[in-house]
């Protein structure tokens, strides 16, 4: 019997493994297992998002010399195309939640002015097309610090900015969310939160009460008043871009996977996209994770068909190893395409 032809498309496990490093390691365990593999690692908009975009985006890094979320000066690279017009750009890179001590760091004053020193550069580059992933930050101050840095730098020119969002998350809601893991107190998310409502009032738009506003501490939503910037699904952008529609012929099943599972995932993380793009061709999508907190109404809604936990590089080889002869054995690449078919229905728009 052949073996299962598998897409090996998982993110990063935060902190931990990137992208490529879970994807190498889950091949290694189809292979194992029988089964052949194609690698197309994937990322939301946070961590590896510069990475999974290589492929598509050929070109070289640019080191920068930008401003970390506590004020330290710190080198970040940006990725230019080839051909000049296009550049890639991590806020996770330049204005990181790594960057920071949530200890120690003051999260009121913790700015996004790096992100916006390496938008600038793109642009002053002659980049047309600038995308910009806001997962992973470490600020909350609405994008204010970007928008200085921007305009410091004398502004973006003709540079369109499209932005890679991996919550739905409105502006004014940024900091309740997200600022506690940002080292910011009940106290320090209130006067945030304050700060959030007023910025968005000033802007040229408000962002109050848009999704996907709230981005990155609120940075997506001030390049979105202030710059027109487009604000879309990373998971979706990323797909889209990196041709998985097209790599989905002919495969029998998915394999994707991060650091987490839980109820978040279904807002836009990369598995809720994995599955909803791989359910338009029918196709049952398997996960392996470093936890698993979903609930089963989250799995359900999700439709995983096998969900295993692995936490480093032997695990996640052994776990896809054993999802590969589930899928042998038992069928298990027809185990939920009927599952697949239906979410197949759902709407994906390819930014």
């Amino acid at each position: 019997m052949t073996g299962p032809r598998v897409l090996i498309a998982p993110d990063s496990f935060k902190g931990t493994m990137s992208a490529t490093d879970v994807a190498d390691a889950l091949a290694a365990g189809v292979h194992e297992a029988g089964g052949t593999a194609e690698l197309c690692p994937v990322a939301d908009g946070g961590e590896g998002t510069l990475d999974a975009l290589r492929p598509s985006v050929p070109g070289r890094l640019v080191l920068h010399d930008v401003t970390a979320p506590d004020g330290r000066r710190v080198q970040a690279s940006y990725l230019l195309g080839d051909d000049g017009t296009t550049a890639v750009i991590e806020t996770a890179a330049a204005s990181g939640l790594h960057l920071i001590d949530p200890e120690t760091v003051d999260a009121f004053a913790a700015t996004s002015a790096g992100t916006g020193e390496l938008i600038a550069a793109a642009a002053r580059a002659g980049a047309q097309e600038i995308l910009v992933g806001v997962g992973g930050s470490g600020f909350s101050d609405g994008g204010l610090g970007a928008l200085a840095a921007i305009e410091d730098a004398g502004g973006l020119g003709y540079a369109r900015l499209v932005v890679l969002c991996d919550v739905v998350t409105p502006y004014e809601n940024a900091a309740r969310i997200f600022g506690p893991q940002k080292g910011a107190d009940p106290e320090t998310v209130s006067r945030l939160s304050e700060r959030l409502i007023r910025t968005a009032e000033s802007l040229p738009r408000s962002p109050s009460g848009v999704p996907r506003t709230g981005a990155a501490g609120g940075l997506a939503g001030a390049l979105w008043a202030a710059h027109a910037a487009e604000l879309v699904c990373g998971i979706d952008a990323v797909l889209h871009r990196t041709g998985f529609r097209a790599r989905l012929r002919g495969t029998d099943a998915v394999l994707t996977g991060e650091g987490r599972l839980d109820d978040q995932t279904v807002e836009g993380k990369a598995i809720d996209g994995v599955t909803r793009w791989a359910g338009r061709r029918s196709v049952p999508v398997y996960a392996v994770v470093g936890q698993n907190r979903a609930t089963e109404a989250a799995l359900q809604q999700l439709g995983i068909a096998g969900v295993e936990e692995a936490g480093n590089p032997d695990a996640l080889r052994q776990a896809a190893a054993r999802l590969t002869h589930h899928m042998t054995t038992t069928g298990g690449t027809d185990s939920r395409r009927s599952w697949a078919a239906s979410r197949g229905n759902e709407e994906v728009k390819t930014p």
